[in-house]
């Protein structure tokens, strides 16, 4: 990696810092420059505007939820046992210090919810791709034989993506590392209820 690569890296992981407390809108060439103690000029040189730093910013929070959640679910067994490394992973990565006001994607996808545009279209796309992901996991443990066969795959991953977002918005207002562990769970709980 040059050091443009690794000092564009840097600009966007504070970035991604900055937008999940002030939010997408909020996060402007201005205000990031001023949190880095850089001139815009030197922003504008990685960045030509504010929508391709936006653009930028959701690429680099999504990359780093592929690395802290899709991979460890990745290397977990098939099955429950994939579902429950995705969802423990999804936690820890709320418990860092990399995200301060709680999911990058949930919090863009409610800002930028009524808002057109490329910024949107590429939320969307992260968003399916996290409900997909919650979905081939639950499949795997239906095929796999932990799962009954006549669960409902698509209403039980709405549900516990509704449990991962409303933990989410728990732990960020308050704080509180318990919120996540009943959410986990509640989670468990679910899975075996519905266990062949």
């Amino acid at each position: 990696m040059t050091g443009s690569e690794a000092s564009r890296q840097a600009i966007l992981a504070n970035a991604v810092k900055l937008a999940t407390v002030d939010g997408l809108d909020g996060l402007s060439i201005g205000n990031l420059a001023s949190s880095l103690g850089m001139s815009k000029s030197g922003l504008y040189a990685h960045f030509g505007s504010k929508e391709e730093l936006q653009l930028a910013t959701v690429e680099t929070a999504y990359a780093g939820f592929r690395t802290d959640v899709v991979d460890v679910a990745r290397a977990a067994e098939p099955g429950v046992p994939r579902l429950m490394a995705f969802v423990g992973a999804f936690f820890e990565q709320l418990r860092g210090d990399d995200l301060p006001g709680g999911c990058f994607i949930a919090g863009a996808a409610l800002e930028m919810s009524a808002k057109p545009g490329r910024v949107k279209e590429q939320i969307v796309l992260f968003q399916n791709e996290f409900v997909s992901l919650i979905e081939e996991y639950l499949a795997e443990a239906v095929e796999h034989g932990d799962l009954r066969k006549d669960v409902d795959v698509p209403a039980f991953a709405f549900e516990v993506h509704g449990i991962l977002l409303a933990a989410n918005s728990a732990y960020a207002l308050s704080g509180d590392h318990t919120r996540l562990d009943f959410a986990n769970g509640l989670i468990s709980r679910r899975l075996d209820e519905l266990a062949a």
